[in-house]
C-alpha cells in the first residue's frame, strides 16, 4: 500500500474520504502497481519458470459444500513444493481454491479475502454468494494480460447460500474461465491438470444428499485418482505426513477438516487400493 504523506503529519485525502465498497477499485485508484494484473511483464511466455498448482475438487452434500486440494506445485518437470496450500476460507461462509500460477493464485486469494471484508465494513452487510462469485470474476478478468503470457490462475469458488430455503441445496459451486467468465456447477467440479480424472471419479461416486463422511471419502478418492494419472498432482505423502487440505462450508460456517481426520480417511483409501490398485 502507498505510504502516508508525511507533509503536515496527515494521511493523503483518499485514505480519509469515504470511498467505494470495492477494495480492488480503491487499490486501482491509489496503488495500481500492487494489483497482480497491472504489473508489466516481459514479452514471451513465463509459464515454464513459475510454479503451478493443481488439483482442486468441490462437491456439494447434505449439509453444504466441500472443497479439497492436493498439496503439490510443479515447475516444468520438477516438484517446486510438496506442501503448498491451495484451498482457503474466503469469508465465514465461502471457500476458494486455485489451480495455475501459484504465486499469483495465493496473492489473488488474499486480495479476494480483503475485498469481501472491505465490502462488509463499508456497506454493513456481507455480499450475497452470487455477488462474491461476481467479484472474483472481475479480479480474474483483470489478470487476463498475465494469463495470456502463461501466468494464468483458475480459481474455483464455493459457499453456503444463507438465503437458501433448504440446507440440502444451499451448497453452491462456481467455476471460471481464464477471461473471468463465471459458471454455476451442479453437484461437483474440479480444476487443474488432474481435473479430468478427479471429475471422472466423482461422477462415479456422487449422488444428492451425501453425508459428511461420504463426501470426504469421495473427494479424497477423487484426488487419489487424479494423482494416479496426472504427474503434476500430488498423492498422499505418508512418509512426510502431507495430506490434502479439506474445507467444509455449512450453516455453521467454513471450517478446515483436522489433519488427523484427513490422514485416517486417506490411509483407508490407500489401504484399499493396495488390494485393488485400479480402484
Amino acid at each position: 500500500m502507498v505510504g502516508p504523506d508525511r507533509t503536515g503529519g496527515r494521511l493523503p485525502g483518499f485514505y480519509t474520504t469515504p470511498g467505494v465498497s470495492s477494495f480492488t477499485e480503491f487499490l486501482s485508484a491509489t496503488a495500481p502497481e500492487m494489483l497482480p494484473g497491472h504489473r508489466p511483464l516481459p514479452p514471451g511466455s513465463a509459464a515454464e519458470i513459475a510454479p503451478h498448482a493443481t488439483t482442486i475438487a468441490a462437491v456439494t452434500y447434505a449439509d453444504g459444500v466441500l472443497m479439497a486440494g492436493d498439496r503439490r506445485s510443479t515447475m516444468g518437470n520438477l516438484i517446486a513444493q510438496r506442501d503448498i496450500v491451495k484451498v482457503y476460507a474466503a469469508d465465514d461462509y465461502s471457500v476458494v481454491g486455485f489451480a495455475g500460477t501459484a504465486g499469483i493464485g495465493v496473492e489473488l486469494i488474499r486480495l479476494f479475502q480483503v475485498e469481501l471484508e472491505h465490502y462488509e465494513k463499508i456497506e454493513g452487510t456481507p455480499l450475497t454468494l452470487v455477488g462474491k462469485a461476481n467479484r472474483l470474476a472481475a479480479m480474474i478478468r483483470a489478470n487476463l494480460g498475465a494469463a495470456l503470457q502463461g501466468l494464468a490462475v483458475l480459481p474455483i469458488f464455493a459457499g453456503f447460500d444463507t438465503a437458501a430455503d433448504d440446507a440440502a441445496t444451499a451448497g453452491r459451486i462456481f467455476s471460471y474461465d481464464v477471461t473471468g467468465g463465471p459458471y454455476t456447477e451442479r453437484g461437483f467440479h474440479a480444476v487443474g491438470s488432474g481435473s479430468l480424472f478427479a471429475k471422472g471419479s466423482l461422477k462415479r461416486q456422487w449422488r444428492p444428499g451425501l453425508s459428511q463422511d461420504e463426501v470426504v471419502r469421495a473427494s479424497l478418492e477423487a484426488l487419489y485418482d487424479a494423482a494416479d494419472e496426472d504427474s503434476a498432482t500430488g498423492g498422499p505423502d505418508v512418509a512426510r505426513g502431507i495430506y490434502p487440505v479439506v474445507m467444509l462450508v455449512t450453516a455453521e460456517g467454513a471450517t478446515r477438516l483436522p489433519d488427523d481426520v484427513v490422514s485416517a480417511v486417506t490411509q483407508a483409501v490407500v489401504g484399499e487400493r493396495m488390494s485393488s490398485p485400479s480402484g
